[in-house]
């Protein structure tokens, strides 16, 4: 299996989206990643790994402490099923590969506290209309 720039650019992309998206819904994103491999040919421990990471959002409710630490647990995942399970997204062969690289940048940023991302656009100055100009 070939892996393109486009493989490693995209992951980057969903994340940062990701971030700029989902800043209030932390803890159900991790969740949610837990439970996305379900069915992914990795057996009974599909399930633990759901649980374990239940738990890290459960926990990360009060701390993003938790819900980083469930974003670096996940990349491993990603890796095992790239390697010996299904890709997350059937027809996309190199899309756990993908998640393994969005991930952790996922991960940084609950470390750092979550800071908002929308303080970072810049600001358009506002101009004041004139008389006679609307």
């Amino acid at each position: 299996m070939q892996i393109h720039l486009v493989d490693v650019v995209a992951p980057v992309v969903v994340a940062t989206l990701c971030i700029v998206v989902t800043s209030t819904l932390k803890a159900i994103m991790i969740a949610g990643a837990g439970a996305a491999y379900l069915n992914g040919g990795l057996g009974i421990w599909e399930f633990a790994f759901t649980a374990v990471l239940t738990y890290c959002a459960y926990k990360g409710l009060n701390s993003y402490g938790f819900i980083g630490f469930g974003w670096l647990l996940h990349p491993g995942w990603d890796v095992m099923h790239h390697l010996y399970g299904n890709p997350i997204v059937p027809f996309v062969p190199t899309s756990s590969l993908g998640c393994a690289i969005c991930d952790p940048i996922i991960a940084a940023w609950c470390f750092a506290g979550a800071p908002s991302v929308y303080g970072l656009a810049p600001k358009r100055k506002r101009i004041a209309s004139r008389p006679g100009l609307g």
